[in-house]
């Protein structure tokens, strides 16, 4: 498509060593998750301990026939994608692979907890975002992917966000994509929450081009930011059943959320610190991420699994 060699991930090469163990339960906190698509219908996760459609709260969580999640916009059990955001997310990190059916996510066999916070048009409420993130924890999800922010702070989603990390919950957060106009802003200067909170279980994510470039749309911070990750023409899943492009933090995000889980899947001895460590220490410096992030680099599936036969390590990064 025009770009430069290797301005990629290296998942090909990454999934001739793994793909996937459906360990890790990935809340997708979002406009919802079209939990029926062919190519996320094998890898939802679902509850347990509900049984559909009984009207009984039967694990007593509070919340009923939540088989595939909940909907805290429209306050029901259904947290069915009617935007395309949150659909487009959840295929990045774990669309089934080699099945013959459109894409293949980050991890082939996972689980993707569908939690809808925002509505059609894209926007909701800090407090149906606290009880996500809530929800996601007490349920299982080992980490969530949030392609979503804005400001002013919250300390009670800082609250939220906190629990999770005492809980060893991974928080991957989209950066923001930039001013009024389009362009990157510098969150170091400018807070973009909840990616900007200083809390060590937080991932935040910038996005970069087919040419190795950080995007155009993407904000950036040499202390708030921590890694870049491909965010621009994306394909992944769409309500529908179907497939397509989009670009934003909101795209790269999800394929960090992704390399966790798999990670994760791999060495399930790991602490969550640790890898995080392991993900953001074995990625890909590039000059366009230098001085604009924390780590200076790029995603790397491949070495963020095995960094001591593939990929350069970064030396020295505090993540």
């Amino acid at each position: 498509s025009g770009g430069v060699i290797d301005a990629d991930i290296d998942a090909p090469e990454a999934w001739t060593e793994f793909t996937g163990n459906r360990s890790t339960v990935v809340a997708v906190i979002d406009t919802g998750v079209e939990y029926t698509h062919p190519d996320l219908l094998p890898n939802m996760w679902t509850n347990p301990g509900e049984t559909p459609g009984d009207g009984i709260d039967n694990d007593n969580n509070g919340y009923v026939d939540d088989v595939y999640g909940y909907d805290f916009f429209n306050n029901d059990p259904d947290p069915m994608d009617d935007h395309r955001h949150g659909t487009h997310v959840a295929g990045t990190i774990g669309a089934k692979g080699n099945d013959g059916i459109g894409i293949a996510g980050i991890n082939w066999d996972t689980q993707i907890m569908a939690i809808k916070f925002l509505g059609a048009d894209g926007s909701g409420t800090t407090a149906d975002a606290i009880a996500a993130v809530q929800y996601a924890v007490d349920n299982g999800a080992h980490m969530s992917n949030n392609s979503w922010g804005g400001d002013p702070y919250s300390q009670a989603l800082y609250d939220v966000i906190e629990y999770a990390r005492d809980e060893g919950h991974l928080f991957v957060a989209a950066s923001g994509n930039g001013d009024f106009i389009g362009f990157g802003i510098d969150n170091d200067a400018t807070p973009f929450y909840p990616s900007g909170y200083d809390l060590d279980n937080v991932v935040a994510v910038a996005a970069t081009d087919r040419n190795d470039q950080i995007a155009v749309f993407s904000n950036y911070g040499q202390t708030s930011v921590d890694i870049g990750a491909p965010g621009v023409d994306i394909l992944s899943t769409l309500p529908g059943g179907g497939h397509g492009n989009s670009s934003g933090t909101s795209m790269a995000t999800p394929h960090v959320a992704g390399v966790l889980s798999l990670v994760r899947d791999f060495e399930p001895t790991l602490s969550p610190q640790q890898i995080i460590d392991k993900v953001l220490l074995s990625a890909d410096p590039i000059n366009a991420l230098q001085g604009v992030t924390v780590t200076g680099a790029r995603l790397n599936l491949l070495s963020s699994l095995v960094p001591d036969t593939f990929g350069p390590q970064v030396a020295g990064v505090q993540p």
